[in-house]
């Protein structure tokens, strides 16, 4: 069982702002861990918020002080996750062609997604949630929304990042080709039992690597 100070019990001035705040942080972070091990372990429909809170020791009104719904906790991590992709994006250098700005971005965002990810809960817990993502509707619909409000973002990046008027679609049909290769990659890499990100590094690599002759390229070999 998780465990977390009560830190609804904290009032007044028995306990300065800094220890406060550090025993909430301790709190979100154990109910996000205990979350997101029992969407494993049972299924997300399975689970409870009661469950979620009760392995932690805190009440159900604890939880809802910390998260909204199930769906906002079993989103955290992942959005934390696109938002270092989304900042790579933002960093590359001038001059790269979108393609090769977007592939490197994930790279980069990826060789830091660990320790991120690392100081909410454990990776391997993190990268084992995907597969309850794909087996689950209401889960892969939340994360199938997220990604168009993702590409529409990228692709605003990109429209800037190359001077081009909002309206250009090329940004959009890089983007979503882009993301459609990370949304096969994605379902092929989760399927497998014993997936970690170094599979999924290389199983996106080989994916992209092959996007050009698929698509300018005749597949026929006779």
């Amino acid at each position: 069982m998780e465990t977390a100070t009560e830190t609804e019990s904290v009032e007044g001035g028995a306990s300065s702002p800094g220890l406060r705040e550090r025993k909430k942080r301790r709190t979100r972070q154990a109910l996000l861990r205990a979350a997101l091990r029992l969407f494993t372990e049972r299924g997300y429909e399975e689970t409870t918020v009661d469950d979620i809170a009760a392995a932690v020791g805190v009440s159900q009104r604890t939880f809802f002080r910390y998260f909204a719904s199930k769906e906002e906790v079993a989103s955290c991590a992942s959005r934390l996750a696109e938002s270092h992709f989304v900042e790579a994006v933002r960093a590359r250098p001038p001059g790269e062609a979108p393609l090769d700005a977007l592939r490197r971005a994930l790279m980069q965002s990826w060789d830091g997604i660990g320790e991120a990810i690392g100081q909410l809960l454990p990776l391997e817990v993190h990268l084992r949630f995907y597969q309850v993502i794909e087996s689950t509707p209401a889960l892969l619909a939340a994360h199938l929304r997220r990604a168009t409000e993702l590409e529409e973002e990228i692709a605003r990046i990109v429209a800037a990042r190359e001077g081009l008027d909002p309206a250009d679609p090329r940004p959009r049909v890089v983007v979503a080709v882009f993301g459609a290769v990370m949304r096969v990659t994605e379902r092929i890499w989760s399927a497998n039992a014993d997936a970690d990100l170094a599979a999924l590094r290389a199983l996106t690599a080989s994916y992209l690597d092959q996007l050009q002759p698929a698509l300018t390229e005749t597949w026929r070999t006779t």
